[in-house]
């Protein structure tokens, strides 16, 4: 018996889940059956942790995350950046188990998984993860360092099979921005220094991933972070206060669009703004996901970008990561509240929160008469014609044992392998007499005295001693200095100085003292080199790249075929006097863009 009170819901049009429908019809028919509240869910795109095992989570303190039930089903939403990893197996068994709790709400409205690039040796979680499972490749500066455009997007198709075969359809990635402040901590997923090198391969780049059109076989590229980061003031980065501030005092503020127009070409799906504010230019003062400006201005209506706009992520609620607090990044606007912080968002432009997870609030606005529900699903249509496009509606699963026998595959990882070598780049090879050869490459079988490889792959290569005074040759491998910060979150990035300490530099003395020494320096930004060069015989640059990689080229297995993607400035007074905007503006580098040499000519 039913009360006569009680309204029976009207059955679904469910034609939405017709694939022989048209995308924009299947949009249509969706969107009008659904919820506000439904529709807030589609807004926010933050992060979220594998259970053990490839389970669903319960939460995660540590980064303030609630359950996936949460989520999924209490808050409606729908986007979310995988925060963690595991196994081919547990990912793809994970991605299912995700996608059945979507398909359980209402209306089944699919999860769109991204990752932060995930195909390196960088281990931060606000910028890239670890390969884990997948197969190893070069940090993007050491794709640039190849100059290969086809090497370039042959990575981005090995990358998005992978991606695909666990159930990641969007990479928050690539990341066109210009490396002019030699002193920025974000340098690393660059493509470096070169505005037209930069477009080239960042073109080729989203070819790879998305193909020659977003469909069911891409992986959706969120190209970053518009309208260029890089001009950061002091080379600051805006993740904290102290880096809000982009600065143009070169007047090069369009140099800056060009890698993003060639993005718009290669049909990029998705754009991200950064954190910074633009300050001394005709635009607003405030945040970049905030700036109604760049984001309608600029990218609506002088570009005629109409794909989905996330910002970046937390500009909305402060949090607390690791125990330690971390402020919203809400540069320009830190007087606000959150709730106007978003509705500034929302008129700026944008169509999706990255790194919040607040529907409630945006219904509120909705509700208040703040924000029309027009202007939601004008928003909504985007974010959903995506989801149709790439095909989530129509396979929402993955094939696990397929998955398995996919990601880091022998090939996948062969290529990898081939491409770290390709990347590496030699800077100095001295002679050791006066007309002699070069140091490099070196004869196999050397006594070997090594810091910084593991001794048990240097043994491949020669015979490993334990003191310096017994070595053929003495190889070291370190990294680009930085300054440590007060915070877990600012170590994360690393800034500041680019002067090696006295203490390394004396050490590298003495080890030249007993042999000749070869140092190999990972290069996540453009270290002051030349005083490490004066110590030693040679000099080589990785972008990472494993030991076996190295001790290749080292060795002859292959050539050092890289070429500097930064100039290498000779002193820190030439960085602070260069103009955080315009590239190759530190006088007189030690090695300018575009150098490395080659053993077949050392020029």
């Amino acid at each position: 018996m039913t009360d006569e009170n009680t309204v029976t819901p009207a059955p679904l049009d469910t034609r939405y889940l017709d694939p022989a429908v048209p995308v924009d019809e299947r949009v249509e028919i969706l969107l009008g059956q659904m919820t506000l509240e439904e529709k807030a869910g589609l807004f926010f795109h933050t992060m979220i942790s594998m259970g053990e095992e490839g389970q669903l989570s319960g939460g995660d303190a540590d980064w303030d995350i609630p359950s996936t039930h949460e989520y999924v089903v209490g808050r409606a939403m729908n986007h979310f950046n995988l925060l963690t990893g595991g196994t081919a197996e547990e990912m793809a068994r994970w991605h299912n188990r995700l996608q059945a709790l979507a398909a359980s709400t209402r209306l089944g409205i699919p999860v769109t998984v991204s990752s932060d690039p995930r195909h390196s040796y960088s281990d931060n979680p606000l910028a890239g993860l670890l390969a884990g499972a997948f197969s190893v490749w070069p940090e993007t500066l050491g794709l640039a360092a190849t100059r290969d455009a086809s090497l370039v997007e042959e990575f981005g198709n090995v990358a998005r099979q992978e991606y695909s075969a666990v159930g990641i359809r969007l990479a928050l990635h690539p990341q066109v921005d210009l490396a002019t402040e030699p002193r920025w901590a974000r340098q690393l997923d660059t493509f470096g220094e070169d505005a037209e090198v930069t477009a080239t391969l960042g073109a080729a780049y989203i070819r790879g991933f998305q193909g020659p059109a977003l469909g069911p076989g891409s992986v959706s590229t969120m190209t970053k972070h518009f309208p260029g980061a890089g001009p950061q003031k002091d080379g600051e980065d805006p993740h904290f206060a102290y880096g809000r501030e982009q600065v143009y005092p070169g007047g090069q503020f369009d140099l800056h669009l060009v890698p993003f127009e060639a993005a718009f070409e290669a049909g990029t799906s998705q754009i991200m703004p950064y954190y910074g504010m633009p300050v001394g230019t005709d635009l607003e003062e405030v945040g970049f996901g905030f700036n109604r400006s760049v984001i309608t201005g600029l990218l609506r209506e002088k570009y005629g970008f109409d794909g989905i706009v996330c910002t970046d992520w937390g500009l909305i609620n402060d949090s607390e990561v690791e125990g330690e607090p971390f402020p919203a990044r809400a540069w320009g606007v830190e007087d606000l509240s959150p709730r106007q912080r978003m509705l500034k968002v929302i008129e700026a432009g944008a169509d999706q929160f990255g790194g919040e997870a607040d529907p409630a609030m945006l219904v509120d606005l909705v509700r208040a008469g703040d924000i029309s529900e027009t202007r939601i699903d004008e928003s909504a249509r985007r974010l959903l014609r995506e989801k149709f496009t790439l095909g989530l509606f129509d396979t929402r699963y993955v094939d696990v044992d397929a998955a398995v026998q996919l990601v880091g595959s022998a090939a996948f990882v062969a290529a990898g392998q081939a491409a770290q070598r390709a990347s590496l780049t030699l800077l100095e090879n001295t002679s050791l007499t006066e007309g002699g050869a070069p140091l490099l490459p070196l004869a196999r079988g050397s006594r070997l005295y090594v810091e910084g490889i593991a001794p048990e792959v240097a043994a491949m290569y020669g015979t490993v001693v334990d003191d310096p005074a017994q070595a053929d040759v003495i190889i070291v491998r370190t990294h680009a200095p930085f300054e440590t910060r007060a915070t877990v979150f600012e170590n994360y990035f690393h800034a500041g100085s680019l002067d090696f300490s006295p203490e390394v530099l004396q050490h590298l003395a003495d080890l030249a003292e007993h042999a000749p020494v070869v140092v190999d320096v990972f290069l996540d930004r453009p270290a002051i080199l030349g005083p490490v060069a004066d110590r030693v015989s040679a000099v080589i640059a990785n972008y990472g790249a494993n030991d076996s990689a190295l001790l290749d080229v080292l060795t002859g297995v292959d050539e050092p075929r890289g070429a500097l993607p930064f100039d290498i400035p000779a002193s820190m007074e030439a960085v602070r006097n260069s103009r955080p905007d315009v590239p190759f503006d530190t006088d007189s580098p030690r090695y300018k863009f575009g150098h490395g040499l080659r053993y077949t000519s050392q020029a």
